[in-house]
């Protein structure tokens, strides 16, 4: 397989979840999901910026877009478990980022270099592992590493954009 066939099956690949990780930042706001309550360490278990219309709206835009994949490149290719998994698993592994940063004392939006670019793509890839076990061919391990190499410099280009068009407080 060429490099340039690798890097646009990769995107076909994320782009459920590059779509879910960034739909909050335009939908967020309301309950937090954490309740405001703390961890046992005494610190915040997400933080301000985690809040359930967030999770949701970005899973549903997720969702839509591995179902419109679907519609386009075939469903054997991106059945619907693929649709309502891939968003799901970008949005758990940022929650899991967030509370690495919490334990870590970095506050909601600071920086907390790699993790922050490819917590929602670790994500992502494992909660795709079990349809890669039943035979589906949408993940390889070729892929998922094309993935892990492109995503950092996407996601930092991307934020940028988000940060000069204030849609975020933060360039990263």
């Amino acid at each position: 397989m060429s490099v340039l066939l690798l890097i646009a099956e990769a995107l076909k690949f994320i782009f459920p979840a590059y779509c879910a990780n960034a739909t909050p930042v335009l939908a967020g706001g309301g309950t937090r999901m954490d309740f405001e309550r703390n961890f046992v360490d005494g610190k915040r278990i997400f933080g301000n910026n985690k809040t359930f219309r967030g999770f949701f709206f970005g899973w549903g835009v997720g969702f839509g877009v591995g179902l419109a994949e679907g519609l386009v490149f075939g469903w054997e290719s991106y059945p619907i478990l693929f649709s309502v998994l891939i968003p799901l698993g970008a949005l758990l592994g940022d929650l899991t980022g967030a509370f690495i940063k919490r334990r870590l004392n970095i506050a909601p939006g600071g920086l907390l270099p790699i993790v922050d670019q490819v917590d929602f793509v670790v994500g992502a890839v494992v909660f795709a592992l079990p349809l890669a076990l039943i035979s589906w061919q949408g993940l390889s391990w070729q892929v998922a590493v094309t993935v892990l190499l492109i995503t950092p410099p996407i996601h930092l280009f991307t934020n940028y954009l988000a940060y000069r068009l204030k849609l975020k407080k933060n360039p990263w």
